[in-house]
């Protein structure tokens, strides 16, 4: 009896992911003006976030659209990054673990460089403690350009894995191992950039 009620609980949880799979890819996925969507020969719902959207037709040209999908992806997950980065402080100084001198206020952060103390990063200066505006967008743009140079030219995926979405030593947890659960997951991923780049 325990082993039937496991696979019906297993089946349901199938169903489910199916469901949620089924909602966002192909021709019956969910799409941007419902039913009275125009239909775009190249835009068959084959990717994460593909809602038949393409007024200008920037997505045409197969190559042009993969590089867009990669920029997108990658842009998506440094806001995100960005988006966690505005809260974090401002948390940390409401719970009294830090102390800022604008208060751990987002959009008066940068403005403190300016001022005669400098930056502290999480408002200790044994972190980073930036004086120069010139030094660090120096070493950002220094840093970000090895980083995404490393990234274009093969970087940490190696060979033979997919550039954005390597897997392996990239997923420690396994989210990827059920086929559905990250189909869902890629979904859930663009969403969310997408709203951080807003």
């Amino acid at each position: 009896m325990f082993a039937a009620k496991t696979i019906v609980a297993t089946r349901a949880a199938a169903r489910v992911q199916t469901k949620a799979a089924v909602e966002f890819y192909g021709a019956d996925r969910a799409k941007y003006l419902g039913p009275f969507t125009p239909e775009v020969s190249y835009l068959t719902g084959e990717y994460p976030g593909d809602y038949g959207w393409d007024s200008a037709g920037l997505s045409a040209d197969p190559e042009t659209f993969s590089r867009y999908r990669e920029a997108e992806v990658i842009h998506a997950r440094w806001a995100m990054l960005g988006a966690l980065g505005c809260l974090v402080p401002e948390l940390l100084a409401d719970n009294g673990s830090a102390s800022f001198s604008d208060g751990g206020v987002w959009f008066k952060a940068g403005a403190s460089i300016f001022g005669d103390g400098g930056l502290n990063y999480l408002g200790n200066p044994a972190l980073i403690h930036a004086q120069s505006i010139v030094a660090v967008t120096f070493t950002q743009v220094l840093l970000m350009g090895l980083i995404e140079g490393y990234r274009v030219n093969g970087g940490p995926a190696g060979e033979g894995l997919d550039a954005l979405y390597p897997g392996e030593a990239f997923d420690p947890l396994g989210l990827a191992d059920d086929p559905d659960t990250f189909a869902e997951l890629k979904v859930k991923e663009i969403k969310n950039g997408r709203l951080a780049m807003f």
